[in-house]
């Protein structure tokens, strides 16, 4: 009985994590940008019982009991399918039209030391910064051209337009162009080595192609839209059916501990009789 309860009870804190994954995905279904996790599982060490007494039944596989000591969660892949765009027409929102394709900001790491961080969300402010109008994310990160300085712009920038392949030019309100920048970005491609760090910003290690610098003549690989944005790729159908299922799961487990309990209550009893 005390397997049976070790099993379920180790499903469970599986299944609850599972639970957690899909919470945050339904939570941030409205995020610009967000990309979902999905969680996968695996079944944990089992045990293999061979020398059992008097063990004469018929079977097709071999002989003993494989004993399984329940589920675990395995992993929780990052999702890096393109979200559906929506038209904005605002100047400073920009969405990518190609997947693994990332903004450069200036984050922070565990530390508290600079670092480059990547987001998907392209709704971007001008904020004013010693005189000049510097391009920030939602968050107020500063968002980093392609040598990974901030992107900085006159103050008296009127508007803005951006290229398919991430060239910002600012304009005056006469018309003329005050500055010309390219913007930073970077082709991920081990999307599954990123780590959250919040606010829909994440940061790379060190690992040799693990990502790419779109700069030079690479640029012309980059798919940025001007008046869109990139909303999460969650299917809230997808989500519920999903937090459905895994809720169901546990309450059959949460039932087997249960019984467990309610059996082992019986054998006290008949042995105190």
């Amino acid at each position: 009985m005390l397997r049976s309860m070790f099993t379920a009870a180790n499903t469970m804190n599986a299944l609850q994590q599972r639970l957690d994954t899909i919470s945050h995905n339904i939570a941030n279904s409205n995020t610009v940008g967000f990309q979902r996790r999905e969680a996968s599982f695996a079944e944990l060490l089992a045990q293999q019982v061979d020398r059992l007494p008097n063990d004469e039944a018929p079977r097709q596989t071999p002989a003993g009991v494989r004993y399984g000591n329940g589920a675990g969660l395995a992993s929780t892949m990052l999702v890096t399918a393109q979200g559906p765009l929506v038209e904005t027409g605002r100047a400073l929102d920009f969405a990518f039209t190609a997947t693994n394709q990332w903004f450069r900001v200036r984050t922070v790491d565990g530390s508290g030391a600079a670092a480059i961080g990547y987001t998907r969300a392209g709704n971007f402010s001008l904020t004013p910064m010693n005189g000049q109008l510097a391009l920030t994310t939602s968050d107020g990160l500063f968002v980093l051209d392609e040598t990974n300085a901030p992107i900085v712009l006159p103050a008296n920038t009127h508007d803005v337009q951006l290229s398919p392949t991430g060239t910002l030019t600012a304009i005056n309100a006469n018309g003329a162009v005050v500055a010309r920048v390219n913007l930073g970005v970077t082709a991920i491609r081990r999307p599954q080595l990123l780590e959250a760090q919040g606010d829909n910003v994440f940061t790379l290690p060190a690992v040799p192609g693990a990502s790419e610098e779109l700069n030079g003549g690479l640029r012309n690989q980059i798919r940025i839209k001007q008046g869109a944005l990139e909303q999460a790729n969650v299917d809230l159908g997808e989500e519920l059916v999903g937090l459905m299922t895994t809720s169901r799961a546990y309450q059959l487990n949460a039932r087997a501990i249960s019984i467990s309990e309610q059996m082992l209550g019986l054998i006290n009893n008949v042995r105190s009789s």
